[in-house]
């Protein structure tokens, strides 16, 4: 059985990843089988548009898979994890900027490297089962896959507030939050997919759409920008200790738990993607200075074994909050020079 399912039905191109018994973790294979089959339908008069979903109930994707980064990484070479991030991110930009259409129907766990593929398309879908979040701090990552750039366009200080705490979001949310466009049970995702199939004709994505839910995010927001509005780590946890809300106490217990680094250098990368110039890929090109360096002079083998190896879920982060040294945060966003991810086509 492949990894990944890639064909053409009716005037659409489908994609589907077909690993559920691994939640759909995106392998480096599956990254560049879809790179080819995008790039091959770009210019096919017979594919209106593209369809991309997932095998089973619990996941549209639930990241990436790190086994072989981890693996790599631990014996020093740290090339395969730059070389699979670099190329990953790049697939994220062309599905950001794709010519045609691009629908994503994202069930279940959607977290890092799948957001990267379901969350940048033109049309995304979700249902009630959704369980949307960006947890790379808790394993020595920022949140990457070009999700700093949804994070800086999120609603006030949302997007610190779930880059930093990895909260979980579910359809309401996701919508609120800029991670998704439409609300529609799973039970109908057939039907419309067969319409897009028969007819290419993207709009009967909003036509056949339901109200959301309602999140809570959009309740607490105007807690969580009080709370977050800090350019940087150290004032958003001055903000949360002093904080007397029991939303204060549960995100800073949260927030805890991750990576310190991570989260500075995700608070520093939102702070400077935030504004009107933002695009994704100056978003990509700041993630990727932070991941090239993240097994050498990052936490993120640390934080894979503490908690998908060993699974003690106690990792011995580099440093803490309060003594975080005054270069950390330059050095891990330094520019890479001659390494600089780049996003020239590769035919």
């Amino acid at each position: 059985m492949n990894d990944i399912d890639i064909r053409i039905t009716g005037r659409a191109g489908r994609i589907t990843l077909n690993r559920p018994k691994a939640l759909n973790a995106l392998t480096y294979d599956m990254c560049m089988e879809m790179d080819v089959a995008l790039r091959s339908w770009r210019d096919d008069d017979a594919v209106d548009l593209v369809v991309i979903d997932a095998a089973g109930d619990k996941a549209f994707c639930a990241g990436g898979d790190i086994a072989e980064l981890y693996a790599s990484g631990k014996r020093g070479d740290f090339a395969f994890g730059r070389t699979f991030w670099r190329d990953e991110y790049r697939v994220n930009a062309y599905l950001a900027e794709y010519p045609k259409p691009v629908v994503s129907f994202m069930q279940g766990f959607v977290m890092g490297g799948g957001v990267g593929i379901g969350c940048h398309v033109s049309h995304r879908v979700v249902d009630a089962g959704t369980k949307m979040s960006m947890p790379e701090c808790g394993i020595g990552l920022v949140p990457d896959v070009g999700g700093s750039y949804l994070l800086a366009r999120a609603p006030g200080r949302l997007g610190e507030y779930l880059g930093l705490s990895g909260a979980r979001m579910d359809a309401g949310d996701a919508i609120f939050a800029g991670f998704a466009d439409h609300y529609l049970p799973r039970d109908r995702w057939n039907d419309l997919i067969e319409m897009l199939e028969a007819s290419g004709d993207v709009a009967h994505v909003a036509s056949h759409a339901e109200e959301p839910p309602t999140g809570a995010m959009g309740s607490d927001l105007d807690e969580i920008n009080r709370l977050f509005d800090s350019a940087d780590l150290a004032g958003i946890t001055n903000n949360l200790r002093a904080g007397t809300s029991d939303f204060a106490a549960k995100t800073l217990k949260a927030i805890s738990r991750n990576s310190p680094i991570s989260m500075a250098c995700t608070a520093e990368i939102i702070h400077r993607l935030r504004g009107p110039s933002l695009d994704i890929r100056a978003a990509l090109e700041l993630e990727y200075r932070f991941t090239y360096r993240s097994m050498q002079d990052g936490d993120f083998l640390e934080g894979i074994r503490a908690q998908i190896i060993d699974k003690d879920r106690n990792p011995s982060w580099k440093h803490a909050v309060g003594d975080m040294p005054a270069g950390a945060v330059t050095h891990m966003l330094a520019p890479l020079g001659e390494d600089t991810l780049t996003f020239e086509t590769k035919e």
